[in-house]
């Protein structure tokens, strides 16, 4: 098995410190660039792996075997925990089970586990349903049964706040904690008055999902911490804000051929390579010649 990372989210969560902000990473370079601007940890999202590697929306297209790979290669990229988004484990609770076990061997730090019905999409798209507690339940046993380690974190998600209210996905957080979950993540409250409800009547570790222009209200970690939750995720910042520079960079080149007056958004060459570690490789190559 993997190494476990230095930093123990478990120990974060239990000790009550500051809030986890967790940033969205979608391959190795954009968690890499997580892990050199100095956050502790970071989330896989499956947003992100769909539409890198496939270029494809958030809508189902997404497998098992896609979101193992691609969590491969993120994790071996830095040190810091990585929490691994796998939608709804991809079949029954013996698929989830399979998952769990197979990503926490190559190093993850744990998973967001949802009750959507698949093929999913994204939390704030229109059309989601989900299954019924009694399906969804023998998921997150699985999931809990298959962690060998306990610093290893099992996310549980319901979506059914946009089909049956706030009152049932209160209640089914409150059910998924008792099963063991060791963080409740009420997806896409649309109000703040919403947030407060759920930090005021689930008494567990609570995670809020920022999306920009999506269903929630923005706020900051600081207000979210206040708000009473535990842990956020920015998921499609570093995407969105990656996609735009590209979009920005290719359209200039096309319109005029060059790209040179656009250096000043770039990063170097000696940057970027430093940044990759080049020179730790070049010594290895010396070394080894």
């Amino acid at each position: 098995m993997k190494k476990l990372k230095t930093i123990s989210l478990r120990e974060h969560l239990e000790t009550k410190k500051d809030i986890i902000v967790l940033p969205g990473v979608y391959d190795a370079l954009s968690a890499r660039i997580a892990e050199n601007v100095g956050f502790s940890a970071a989330f896989q999202t499956g947003y992100g792996t769909s539409a890198s590697l496939l270029g494809m929306p958030d809508f189902g297209f997404l497998n098992a075997g896609e979101t193992i790979d691609n969590a491969r290669r993120i994790i071996n990229s830095v040190e810091i925990p990585i929490l691994v988004d796998i939608d709804t484990g991809y079949g029954n609770p013996l698929n989830v089970w399979r998952m769990v076990n197979d990503l926490e061997r190559i190093g993850a730090s744990g998973v967001f586990l949802e009750d959507q019905v698949w093929p999913k999409r994204c939390g704030h798209m229109k059309g989601k349903s989900v299954i019924t507690k009694q399906e969804y339940i023998p998921k997150l046993k699985a999931a809990i049964d298959a962690r060998k380690s306990n610093d290893f974190i099992i996310v549980a998600r319901t979506d059914s706040l946009a089909q049956y209210g706030l009152d049932e996905a209160i209640e089914r957080g409150k059910q998924y904690q008792k099963i063991g979950a060791d963080v409740i993540f009420i997806e896409a409250p649309k109000t703040i008055e919403e947030m407060k409800r759920i930090t005021e009547e689930i008494d567990a570790p609570l995670l809020a999902n920022m999306i920009e222009g999506g269903a929630t209200p923005n706020l900051s970690s600081k207000e979210l911490e206040k708000l009473g939750f535990r842990m956020v995720v920015f998921p499609l910042s570093a995407l969105y804000s990656s996609t735009y520079a590209i979009k920005n960079i290719l359209t200039s080149l096309k319109q005029t051929g060059m790209t040179y007056k656009l250096k000043n958004k770039m990063i170097t060459f000696n940057e970027f390579n430093e940044f990759v570690n080049l020179p730790k490789y070049n010594k290895m190559e010396e070394k080894y010649t």
